[in-house]
């Protein structure tokens, strides 16, 4: 008897097991099985749950003209834990270049590029051969890329370099927007599509297939860095121009110069690296990285605190001992007050982080967000997961052009540090005191199994 009860439980828990870890699907034409799938832990990253919250300034705070506050909700999703640094961008740049390399020696070498498949197959388009290394002092290498660097009328000094403005991603990206709208559904009497789609160049043309919601961009990664000098009249900022972006020294900081196009595009090659990861191992590709929407940047920054101003959740930019919690513009122009090393950007995570574990919410260097500026922005979009989001075209006027940011940055005063302060720059432009960093959408209903 009791034989046969130990077999009774090890069975129940075995089919327990199974249906804990096995999903069955009836569909038509058979059964289709799948396994729970497990979502690790992005690298770098924290996990800000789901919520509802009051956008926008608090009761107790002081509302200039137009601000307004609006209660919404967000999905959870992933946030990396400090702006995207120096290193990390610069990772971006290699790759870049590195790949231009390739398809500029895959002319003269070709070992360089992939022609045909596993199988033997010509491929349509030949790919990259990541393999194969390049000897980057070898002279018969250099001048196979001698179009790669900066011509001799150009050369500032006796030794090639890389021409930067060479240095440009191309990556598609499908535009759901114009997709999801009536006109352009897919007409099943007729068998075709009938409606119209703007593409990049801001021209509108009829829709022939699902390809024309593709669209196609050429990015220049290098930062600008001459922004430091740009940024600021009549001061000495050539140091943080020659070697802010690539002197090991600032390996840790967080990477400026870079305009909303770039931030986008470091997001598209993240996602490219991480799928291409995933691929290997045959798993099934997570969210995509992206640039956090303006509701979903003051969810995290307010770290599950309501009506406070700022991350830290004090009304005060001091802690209890008179030391200044963020690096901002403070006492009227006394840069170094809030930082022991530096008068402008500062490395990330110097600060105490957040109740999600984010740091530098507030100050440091402003925030791109994925969602276009308008002043009444609270008034019309949805209270769920809430966007206003549009990729203006280069005919646009400037108007259509802006981009909130958010979070403050080491030159701003304290106002602009809050949580719920918005305020803007042109997609096309390129500061020194504004980076980013990337979001993920979560699989939120695995989280609870971990």
């Amino acid at each position: 008897m009791r034989r046969a009860t130990i077999y009774i439980i090890l069975v129940a828990g075995l089919l327990s097991h199974s249906c804990k870890n096995e999903i069955v699907q009836y569909l038509p034409g058979g059964e289709r099985k799948s396994n729970n799938w497990f979502e690790p832990s992005p690298f770098g990253m924290v996990n800000i749950p789901r919520g509802s919250y009051v956008i926008g300034p608090s009761d107790d705070e002081v509302k200039t003209f137009g601000e307004k506050s609006r209660r919404v909700s967000v999905e959870s999703f992933w946030m990396d834990d400090t702006e995207i640094t120096n290193n990390e961008y610069r990772q971006f740049v290699y790759w870049v270049r590195d790949s231009i390399a390739r398809k500029v020696l895959g002319q003269t070498y070709p070992e360089y590029l992939i022609t045909e498949d596993r199988r033997g197959v010509p491929l349509d388009e030949p790919t990259i051969n990541w393999g194969e290394k390049i000897d980057w002092r070898d002279p018969d290498y250099r001048m196979a890329m001698d179009e790669l660097y900066i011509s001799d009328e150009e050369r500032l000094v006796f030794y090639k370099e890389i021409d930067t403005r060479k240095l440009v991603y191309e990556f598609y990206w499908v535009d759901y927007k114009q997709a999801a709208q009536r006109k352009n559904s897919y007409n099943f009497e007729t068998k075709r599509y009938e409606g119209s789609v703007v593409n990049q160049q801001g021209e509108t043309i009829p829709v022939s297939n699902r390809s024309d919601f593709l669209m196609r961009e050429m990015v220049p990664v290098y930062p600008d860095t001459l922004t430091w000098i740009r940024d600021f009249t009549y001061t000495y900022n050539e140091p943080f121009t020659l070697k802010y972006f690539s002197h090991v020294a600032f390996d840790d900081y967080p990477v400026v110069g870079v305009t909303w196009k770039q931030a986008r595009a470091f997001c598209n090659w993240r996602t490219k690296i991480q799928e291409d990861f995933s691929s290997r191992l045959r798993e099934a590709p997570a969210h995509d990285y992206r640039l956090p929407t303006e509701t979903e940047w003051e969810l995290a920054a307010r770290g599950g605190l309501n009506g406070t101003v700022y991350p830290w959740g004090s009304y005060y930019t001091r802690s209890d001992q008179g030391c200044f919690v963020a690096n901002f513009k403070p006492l009227r122009g006394n840069y170094v007050s809030d930082s022991p090393s530096t008068t402008v950007a500062m490395k990330t995570g110097q600060f105490d982080p957040n109740n999600f574990g984010l740091y530098d919410m507030a100050g440091n260097v402003a925030e791109w967000t994925s969602s276009a500026y308008y002043e009444a922005a609270y008034d019309i979009v949805n209270d769920l997961n809430p966007e206003l989001e549009y990729d203006a075209k280069p005919d646009d006027p400037p108007v259509m052009k802006r981009k909130v940011i958010r979070g403050g940055s080491w030159k701003d005063i304290s106002y602009f540090i809050r949580t719920s302060t918005r305020t803007f720059e042109y997609q096309d432009t390129a500061k020194s005191y504004i980076g980013f960093r990337c979001v993920r959408t979560s699989f939120k209903n695995d989280l609870h199994n971990r």
